[in-house]
């Protein structure tokens, strides 16, 4: 599966959009110099060019009931039982005629009595080939000649619900169906006034033709591989972020987001697009609906008739109630098509992480995986980590590996401030204990007052200072240079008073970050005047240092 790439403005139609960045991997090296200059170098920024956020799944062996549960799934079950011991086939490998009536009744697709309607048995011979791709069921030829099917050797644990089998054959139907989803619709349009001339140069008019034609149905099929593999990868991610219950997506929206330059309104020309994306999503979203992989409702084919004289139907054009929308398609991945789609990131090298993957080992690894992993939700990860941990102890393994002066040190402060947060009150006699700290006393003594707990020292001037330096590089790692969060702590600065005095005892705190600070801040402060001597504060820190 290609990582996903959004439209950019700017891009011309036949140029791909660029891969995904993320600005705190980006801006803050592009802004300030900082990253460069602490080590963080431009490979370790590429790595994350293309992000896939961490996702949420149930344990394996539910996963493995819901794909039990998908009808055409059980379906392949079922027949590979009936197979047993063996079962007669045709050449091909196919049912025989006369099973196939009795095979769509047992799979309940037709009446147990009365005809057998032949919509059943196209079904029933669709679930018999799956079991056969899967290797459910086994082909061969008997002494005799006759050709027979036999249940495979993952059938029985399949049955039995090994998670790591059904998993792996559920996946292999998903790719299946996946890959059967893209097939064009059909063959280039044959040119109806022939080819004049010669036999010899008919035939190789003919030749170039079919050339042509297969030509243009492996450029359709790879355009329509690229634009579901697109179309899911976004469901993955708007199913990531999305709040539980508010996983459902109109099919309009999903095409949007594939259509539409990042930033821009939809144009007339934009909405014609988004149709069309669309049209080609539906059929595809349906067959992978078949394998649970997610709920779709297809588009109302009436939405698109042509009455004569009318125009058909374009999405966007005029605002629409929640159920005539709903008409335009509604699509939302289930556990299943999460699973599927990041075991198919996971194969093409992307990193496609769970929640909770970095809060398996102590302190000091969920810190420092949070502050160098790229996509992940730090607030997840702590949550996930500090659950079940007594509260005491927790805090002091957190506050034991928020220290250092490393690139990541600021970082790595402010998580830990977080998981205090998340621990409570609890923590409240280990982070007594660092309240003289040099470098964790002044967030210490902040979050104990924040709590309204009594008798909490004031820090002196240096911790203070040192403590301001630390916070505010925090918040450029975490952030990658965003104005508006920047500028809101810039205007907390105490510093109107005497900009001079204040910059003077800045520049002199012995922080690794000291110059980004002041760069910054002299680059972000709407006052002139404090700016010109934040940039003064950071050309001397840049001096000492």
């Amino acid at each position: 599966m290609a990582g996903r790439r959004r439209k950019n403005v700017g891009a011309s139609a036949g140029e791909g959009a660029a891969e995904a960045v993320l600005p705190a991997d980006l801006e803050l090296q592009d802004l300030y110099g900082a990253f460069a200059a602490h080590g963080l170098d431009d490979e370790d920024l590429d790595d994350a060019a293309v992000l896939v956020p961490p996702v949420k799944l149930p344990a394996e062996r539910e996963l493995a009931e819901q794909a039990k549960a998908v009808p055409m799934f059980g379906y392949a079950l079922a027949l590979a039982r009936w197979a047993a011991p063996h079962r007669v086939v045709d050449e091909f490998g196919d049912l025989v005629e006369e099973d196939r009536a009795p095979v769509a009744r047992l799979l309940g697709l037709a009446p147990a009595e009365g005809e057998v309607p032949e919509e059943a048995e196209v079904e029933a011979l669709r679930a018999w080939s799956l079991a056969c791709d899967l290797d459910l069921v086994e082909l061969g030829t008997t002494a005799a000649g006759e050709h027979v099917a036999v249940p495979g050797p993952d059938l029985e644990p399949a049955e039995e619900g090994d998670p790591e089998t059904v998993l792996e054959l559920w996946l292999t139907a998903a790719g299946i169906v996946r890959e059967l989803a893209v097939d064009a619709d059909s063959l280039p349009e044959e040119d109806e006034e022939g080819t004049e001339g010669t036999e010899a140069s008919k035939a190789e008019a003919a030749s170039e033709e079919d050339e042509d034609g297969l030509s243009e149905v492996e450029e359709a099929r790879d355009a329509a591989a690229e634009l579901l593999d697109e179309a899911l990868q976004v469901l993955y991610e708007t199913t990531a972020f999305a709040d539980p219950g508010n996983e459902t997506v109109p099919l309009g929206v999903l095409a949007a987001l594939l259509v539409v330059p990042e930033g821009e309104e939809p144009s007339e020309e934009l909405l014609g697009d988004i149709t069309d994306v669309m049209v080609a999503l539906d059929p595809m979203l349906g067959d992978l609906a078949e394998l649970g992989l997610l709920e779709y409702r297809p588009i109302d084919p009436e939405l698109f008739d042509e009455e004569e004289g009318e125009e058909p139907a374009v999405v966007g054009e005029e605002p629409l109630d929640e159920e005539e929308s709903a008409r335009f398609g509604l699509v939302r991945l289930t556990p299943l098509g999460q699973y599927g789609i990041r075991q198919w990131l996971l194969e093409d090298g992307y990193d496609a992480p769970l929640v909770g993957e970095l809060a398996q080992g102590d302190a000091a690894e969920l810190l420092r995986g949070v502050c160098e992993s790229a996509n992940v939700l730090p607030e997840e990860e702590l949550r996930v980590w500090v659950a079940d941990r007594e509260p005491e102890q927790a805090a002091r393994e957190l506050l034991a590996a928020a220290r250092g002066d490393d690139a990541y040190g600021p970082l790595r402060r402010m998580l830990c401030v977080s998981a205090l947060d998340l621990l409570g009150a609890g923590a409240e006699p280990a982070v007594r204990e660092v309240l003289d700290d040099p470098e964790l006393g002044g967030s210490a003594r902040a979050w104990l007052s924040a709590l309204g707990l009594p008798d909490v020292p004031v820090p002196d001037r240096a911790m203070a200072l040192w403590t301001v330096v630390d916070t505010f590089a925090a918040q450029l790692l975490d952030s990658g240079g965003d104005a508006t969060l920047l500028r809101e702590l810039i205007a907390d600065l105490p510093v109107k008073g005497d900009p001079a005095a204040w910059f003077g005892e800045l520049w002199r705190v012995d922080h690794p970050y000291t110059a980004d600070v002041l760069e910054a801040i002299g680059e972000l402060h709407t006052d002139r005047a404090i700016a010109k001597e934040a940039r003064k504060a950071a050309f001397k820190a840049r001096s000492k240092s």
